[in-house]
């Protein structure tokens, strides 16, 4: 039975993006709860892979350079066929990770090889909730319930374990604190996200910070996120802008150091959930970064036109105001649920 294997030799397929493979971080733990001997890899983006390492379910990790192109690819998973894989889950589900798949099962279509796994990307599901404003799908929303939900065939659950999921490295760690400095213990927040309407308004971050005067803050983002300056200069005695500063793997230790985030629908707030840190979800037009863990606020509205995009990539459809799912959004509401998060009174 696969729910009995104690032998089993698993590896998952994720690539990317940012915030998707720190959602996938509860399956090698989720698994383990169903194959207690198992040894678990996992092929990723290069740049992902320091993500992966520390986890505790995670034998090896191998890294994929796109640079490398179709043919590196190959040359990669004609290597990993030594291992002998006994399972394979795809959780990416494009081209390049079928091509792993063809390879490490070349008889697959006889059904022999290893046991596998193919995460749908339900098309249907989402024509039908994006064009037709129907939706099929099991509510609430939840990132990491869609990534464990194919994987009860091996008897594994869909309920996300525990946190922590994710495990900063302790020289990443050591970054963290340093240019933190006596901001370790701020609350963080994430202004950024990659499509502008999964943005809850850079003045509405201003007002934030202003509302909650005893408090101080982290304002993390990529090096594009010029605008993050703008909120840093509200109140530069009592904000540290680490924006384009950090890589993505100090950052999470940053996330890690602070008593709570604020996010928008982006890759901190999975890392933030992953480490069952405070958070703060401002949840928009996009149904697929859905937080799971209870230890997160959503904040969101119920609007006929929510989720109008798999991405947010837009165009905002609301015919009464643009943006109105994180507009209407208020920096008072907000700040409110901060504080019932943090245990302070008003």
């Amino acid at each position: 039975m696969l729910s009995t294997a104690k032998t089993a030799k698993i590896l998952i397929i994720r690539f990317s993006s940012f915030g998707d493979v720190v959602q996938t971080l509860s399956v090698p733990s989720a698994l383990v709860q169903t194959f207690p001997g198992a040894e678990i890899h996992w092929i990723t983006r290069k740049d992902m892979a320091p993500l992966l390492k520390n986890h505790p379910h995670i034998k090896r990790v191998w890294e994929f350079d796109r640079k490398a192109g179709l043919l590196g690819l190959m040359k990669l998973t004609l290597a990993m066929r030594a291992e002998n894989f006994t399972h394979i889950y795809d959780a990416h589900n494009n081209m390049r990770s079928r091509v792993i798949v063809w390879i490490l099962r070349p008889l697959g279509f006889l059904g022999m090889g290893p046991t596998f796994i193919r995460r749908s990307i339900r098309r249907w599901k989402r024509l039908l909730l994006f064009k037709f404003r129907i939706n099929t799908f099991e509510m609430p929303f939840s990132g990491q319930r869609d990534l464990l939900e194919p994987l009860q065939a091996w008897g594994v659950s869909k309920i996300a374990p525990p946190a922590p999921q994710i495990f900063p490295s302790d020289e990443n760690t050591r970054k963290a604190a340093e240019v933190l400095g006596d901001y370790a213990g701020s609350i963080a927040l994430a202004p950024s996200a990659a499509f502008f309407l999964k943005r809850w308004p850079k003045q509405y971050w201003m007002e934030l910070i202003q509302l909650l005067p005893g408090e101080r803050f982290v304002l993390l983002g990529g090096p594009e996120d010029s605008f993050i300056e703008d909120i840093h200069a509200v109140a530069p005695d009592r904000v540290l802008n680490l924006a384009g500063k950090c890589s993505l793997q100090v950052s999470s230790s940053v996330v890690g150091l602070s008593k709570a985030i604020v996010s928008n629908d982006t890759g901190l707030l999975h890392v933030a959930e992953q480490l069952g840190k405070k958070t703060i979800a401002l949840m928009g037009p996009a149904p697929f970064g859905f937080p799971s863990r209870p230890s997160t606020k959503i904040m969101e509205l119920n609007l006929y036109c929510r989720p109008c995009s798999k991405h947010g990539q837009g165009p905002c459809v609301n015919k009464e105001k643009y943006q109105k799912c994180l507009v209407d959004i208020t920096p008072a509401q907000v700040a409110e649920q901060l504080r019932l998060l943090l245990g302070d009174r008003p």
